[in-house]
């Protein structure tokens, strides 16, 4: 099995920035690609975005929704294969949710299908 624990969220003003963190244990040998999902109250689950982190051929491969790019940057901690980050520039009300870190066993980001999920973090915008 695989754990994911989130890390990161909280309160920011629009316009701000957070960095949210996610980091896998268990059985990592079996994720090829990690993402973010993201659930507003009354909505359904989103992708945000995606990343693989294995593979020669599409290896740092990503995937974004329309709504985030330009503004939110996912990426992995180069020494830490199993850890990802989602930098969030520009944030808008809009992007209010619970952030969910997911992974999966696919090498395949489009679409992205996980096998696993976090907790999830709140994230809040709001002046």
């Amino acid at each position: 099995q695989v754990q994911l624990v989130e890390s990161g969220g909280g309160l920011v003003q629009p316009g701000g920035s957070l960095r949210l963190s996610c980091a896998a244990s268990g059985t990592i040998f079996s994720i090829n690609a990690m993402g973010w999902y993201r659930q507003a109250p009354g909505k359904q689950r989103e992708l945000v975005a995606a990343i693989t982190t294995s593979g020669s051929t599409n290896y740092g491969s990503t995937n974004y929704a329309d709504s985030v790019k330009d503004r939110f940057t996912i990426f992995r901690d180069n020494a830490k294969m199993t850890v990802v980050y989602l930098q969030m520039n520009s944030l808008k009300p809009e992007d209010t949710a619970v952030y969910y870190c997911a992974a999966s066993r696919k090498v395949t980001i489009i679409p992205y299908d996980p096998n696993y999920w976090g907790q999830g973090t709140q994230v809040t915008v709001s002046s």
